[in-house]
């Protein structure tokens, strides 16, 4: 099987001897990685809905902290 490679589109053999597949040099995987690494490449996913409460008490927090054994905050 051949693949293009995602970076130059340079047709890349799909086997083991193919070092970098699916590219074809180590410089087009680095350009890859540096393009996730500044989120310029992206998964689409739906916005999480409310990972933080928007109403935290921290008398609740307390509480629950107080709750605690004496050891919980040990390692």
């Amino acid at each position: 099987m051949v693949v293009d490679c995602p970076i130059c589109a340079k047709s890349v053999p799909w086997n083991s001897e193919s070092e970098f597949r699916p590219f074809c040099s180590k410089k087009c995987q680095l350009i890859d990685l540096g393009e996730w690494a500044s989120e310029e490449r992206t998964i689409p996913a739906k916005p999480a809905e409310n990972e933080t409460p928007q109403d935290i008490d921290v008398e609740d927090i307390e509480a629950m902290l107080a709750e605690q054994s004496e050891d919980f905050f040990k390692h």
